[in-house]
């Protein structure tokens, strides 16, 4: 289906590894064009990623389906197969002009997938900057690459972009944060990160990557702006996943699922609204199909978000958007023969109910290869040197530790997921009830991993760098030094 004279133009705007932004209060933060966009849109308080890592995430994004219904690409490092439709291309078939800068679909193998380009579209990233000094920030002139692009757009008609800022992933250089003029007495440190000068740099370096990638947003809008677009453009500003510290990135709590995110689209939204429905990052396919009157694919197992953005209510409007899905594989390797962490996870209102498939495995990677669901940082490092010198074992427990089968926590009293109810006699009634509706919906969208052959998921190809994996640490040839082993069971 062709696409309508009057269809909408898209801006997909996604930080890589982003949890704040200065519209939910965060003071360390200030991110005045994501508040912009909230402010003359739609702020949502309850929007979940489907997987905490950045290729599966960004595969359920591209296809609106679950990550375990996505074979390889369920798994980080993995290969994309072309068997699944995209919207990106979906829409280009409907006649949008489409293309991306910054970071797609990534990591992993598109060409093995069978796929001709970046499952996001075609690239625009010849544009460069020179960044600021002593930064890890990317040389992408992404606001420039959006000028390229609509540049290169045929008269009339409607375009997609993907804005995939490299921000705030890691690596950064010690101190961005405070050379640029941020405060350390800003920061809020959360209760699973020790309270620590080091752990609060380092959250400033992060916030500072944050505020890069909202000046290209601003940039962009104010493109839209001047060539009088802005107003029939949906601007969809978000993140992956979670931030990449320990407990968040790569692991399966509240902090990790639940990101940013703010749709603007001043033809049909009404502005000034705060929805706290549950939505899942599986429901943004539907919803620029839908946009574009285009068919949703038969594929899709997520639902269209128009009726909420043209609703002129806030707080809670649909009943049944009251639960989101999540899952994992394998992330990075560096267990035992490399195998995966497999989770699945089900969020209502109230709680956070986790399914851990094995929990006699690492879930943050084995300790011998330097728990490499980790991202290094030096917070990582201040957590694991207090623990090696028996400073405190608090924050190891938290992050790196080996976990229980089941896991349950009260959203409401306790976002941070401290305080583990599974074996709580008072919660039985409502562990129970979850684990029956997880497993039916499992059941339902076809889950290998509960379908009897879950171990498929550890026969894929890993395609990124091999120094981390435990054939590597058997060889002695891992490419750094690995922490001590540690006494946990």
């Amino acid at each position: 289906m062709r696409a309508t004279l009057n269809a909408p133009n898209i801006l997909f705007a996604i930080a890589d590894d982003a949890s704040h932004m200065s519209a939910y209060g965060h003071r360390f933060v200030r991110t005045p064009n994501f508040d912009q966009v909230a402010e003359h849109g739609v702020l949502f308080t309850n929007a979940f990623t489907s997987n905490p890592k950045c290729a599966p995430a960004r595969a359920s994004i591209l296809t609106g389906m679950h990550s375990w219904q996505l074979e390889e690409a369920a798994n980080h490092f993995g290969i994309f197969p072309a068997k699944f439709a995209v919207f990106p291309d979906l829409l280009e078939q409907a006649g949008y002009h489409i293309g991306f800068t910054g970071k797609g679909w990534a990591p992993g193998d598109w060409k093995a997938g069978g796929f001709t380009r970046n499952p996001a579209g075609p690239e625009y990233n010849d544009i460069r900057l020179t960044p600021p000094a002593h930064t890890g920030i990317s040389s992408v002139d992404y606001a420039g690459n959006f000028d390229a692009f609509l540049d290169a757009r045929p008269d009339d008609s409607p375009f997609f972009f993907w804005y995939g800022g490299h921000e705030p992933h890691r690596d950064y250089i010690a101190g961005e944060g405070t050379r640029a003029g941020k405060s350390i007495d800003d920061v809020d440190v959360p209760p699973y990160l020790p309270d620590d000068d080091v752990v609060k740099n380092d959250l400033l370096d992060y916030a500072h990557e944050i505020e890069w990638f909202d000046q290209h947003l601003g940039r962009m809008i104010d493109t839209l702006a001047r060539t009088g677009q802005l107003e029939n453009t949906i601007i969809v500003v978000t993140s992956d996943n979670g931030m990449p510290f320990p407990r968040v990135k790569g692991q399966m709590y509240e902090q990790d699922f639940n990101l940013p995110l703010a749709i603007r689209w001043d033809a049909r939204a009404p502005a000034g609204r705060v929805i706290h429905d549950l939505i899942s990052f599986i429901d943004f396919a539907p919803t620029f199909l839908q946009a574009a009157t285009v068919d949703a694919h038969a594929q899709i197992e997520g639902t269209s978000l128009i009726d909420l953005l043209t609703s002129d209510r806030s707080g809670w409007i649909d009943p049944t958007r009251d639960r989101a899905y999540l899952g994992r594989e394998r992330h990075d390797i560096g267990r035992e023969n490399d195998l995966g962490y497999p989770v699945r996870c089900v969020r209502t209102r109230d709680y956070l109910y986790v399914r851990n498939f094995h929990p006699e495995r690492w879930p943050a990677g084995n300790p011998q290869t330097g728990f490499t669901n980790v991202d290094d940082s030096p917070t990582k490092t201040l957590i694991l040197d207090q623990y090696y010198q028996h400073e405190t074992d608090h924050y190891f427990q938290l992050a790196f530790a080996k976990r229980p089968a089941e896991e349950l926590y009260n959203i409401t009293t306790d976002p941070a997921c401290l305080h583990n109810l599974a074996d709580d006699p008072d919660h039985q009634t409502i562990k129970n009830a979850l684990w029956r509706d997880l497993e039916r919906k499992l059941v339902q969208t076809r889950d290998p991993r509960v379908l009897g052959h879950g171990d498929i998921f550890e026969t894929y190809e890993y395609t990124g760098q091999k120094g981390h994996s435990w054939q590597a640490y058997l060889n002695g040839t891992l490419t750094k030094t690995s922490y001590p082993e540690s006494s946990d069971t």
